[in-house]
């Protein structure tokens, strides 16, 4: 075993003893997650691997800059394990240019629109309630308040309006289009986007964070060599640490704003020093682990079992007469207009969550609820996949979602009845389909 790991084995070891309340919490965390059915968009399993890199000496490494170009002495193998990931970003993608040091995705998007706009410039997302992310313009971002932010949306079948995006392209002149979503079911057109985007003059950034296994896998068309630049975080679908990436194919030379500098040396600097300072080292050396997974036939082999299983589950709950939006799905992700059978999006996931069962709340177009209530309901697949479960399985966990859901009597937007008869039986169920598809690596429950 490296010697690495016997700090981590050490610590292990003490950490029960000199800090007890802070251990219970750890093992409750993880019973917690194996326990439970995550049927969340948001997020991923890492493997015990990444988990333990994570956890490595880099953590005491504080190194300001790049490879070679420290702003601190004693970055020497951190420099290598940089390195490392960045080739292996490179690969998983097929990209020429790769930055692994963002904190998140938002992060990354931040570097992006700090270092290709200025201060007023307008830029092009979806519309939060379209599905879009908070930093593709929102107003509740910093994105909405440095910069214009002008939206596009859906058309009357839920599917991104392009021709009307043309237009809005057309009429605001953005310096800045953004091509992804986090609510999105949809394959997303990136040539398309790419047109509108030349015709104004603008350039193109594709966020990739949900589905960015989907597209690393082959399994969803890749926008890196389409857009300018392509971001991504790295937990969502890659089962690595909590980071994000910058990737670029072709446009990696093309010369930024003033005409001169290539984006790669420009978007370098738009992270280090324009938004952020230290890297997170250890988060680095996972980066560099998860990618290395991804990079294996079994990944692959996950990636298109995701999105088998998410096609399943939609059409198991458009049986079960649950209104499924788009009337499917192309990704991992399931969207459920919990409002027209009479819910809210918040009593959904509370009662789900009561049940042992996760998703999220989540705004859908024409939503007149606010955000910690809206009218829908966000599921993925991607840890029912990780957990070995098939598109046959997914009737099973259809049923017990929609057990649940037929069963909430609402009181209010927030409040509501769930027979406690359901809510045990569910629970039953749950822990019978946990014990059967454990998390691969993960010790079983204890509770």
């Amino acid at each position: 075993m490296s010697r690495t790991f016997d700090i981590q084995l050490a610590g292990a070891r003490e950490l029960p003893a000199q800090d007890p309340e802070l251990a219970v919490l750890l093992d409750q965390e993880l019973d917690y997650e194996t326990g439970v059915l995550a049927m969340v968009a948001h997020a991923s399993v890492a493997p015990p691997s990444v988990l333990a890199a994570a956890g490595t000496v880099l953590s005491n490494v504080t190194a300001e800059g790049y490879p070679g170009r420290r702003y601190h002495p004693g970055a020497e193998w951190f420099d290598a394990v940089e390195r490392l990931a960045v080739s292996r970003a490179r690969a998983a993608f097929g990209a020429r240019y790769a930055n692994v040091q963002p904190h998140s995705c938002t992060a990354a998007n931040l570097a992006v629109e700090f270092g290709l706009l200025a201060p007023g410039d307008t830029m092009l997302g979806l519309h939060l309630d379209a599905g879009g992310h908070l930093t593709h313009g929102a107003s509740a971002s910093v994105t909405g308040r440095a910069f214009r932010s002008v939206a596009y949306g859906l058309d009357d079948a839920g599917l991104i309006d392009y021709d009307r995006t043309a237009e809005l392209a057309r009429e605001q002149r953005p310096k800045l289009i953004i091509a992804g979503a986090s609510a999105y079911p949809r394959r997303i057109d990136y040539e398309r986007f790419r047109a509108i985007a030349d015709e104004v003059g603008a350039y193109l950034l594709a966020d990739i964070s949900h589905i960015a296994g989907l597209v690393a896998a082959g399994v969803l068309p890749s926008p890196v060599d389409i857009a300018h630049v392509t971001t991504t975080s790295t937990y969502k679908q890659l089962g690595g640490p909590r980071g994000g990436l910058i990737l670029m194919g072709a446009e990696h030379g093309t010369p930024g704003p003033d005409g001169r500098t290539p984006l790669s040396t420009l978007l370098d600097r738009a992270v280090f020093p324009l938004t952020q300072g230290t890297p997170n080292a250890a988060a680095i050396a996972a980066k560099a682990r998860a990618l290395d997974v991804v990079a294996a036939p079994e990944f692959k082999a996950t990636a298109r079992r995701i999105a088998d299983d998410a096609a399943a589950l939609a059409a198991a709950l458009t049986e079960r007469a649950w209104p499924v939006l788009t009337g499917g799905t192309d990704n991992h992700m399931v969207l459920l207009d919990v409002g027209r059978r009479g819910l809210t999006g918040a009593i959904a996931e509370l009662a789900l969550s009561e049940c042992g069962i996760l998703a999220n709340r989540n705004r859908i177009p024409g939503d007149s609820r606010p955000p910690l209530v809206a009218s829908g309901l966000r599921l993925g697949t991607n840890i029912l996949a990780q957990r070995g479960m098939a598109p046959a399985d997914m009737p099973a966990c259809a049923a017990l979602v929609t057990r649940v859901l037929d069963a909430v009597e609402p009181m209010s937007d927030t409040e509501y009845r769930l027979d406690p008869d359901v809510r045990k039986a569910v629970l039953e169920e749950v822990a019978e389909l946990c014990r059967c598809f454990p998390i691969p690596g993960y010790p079983q429950a204890t509770l």
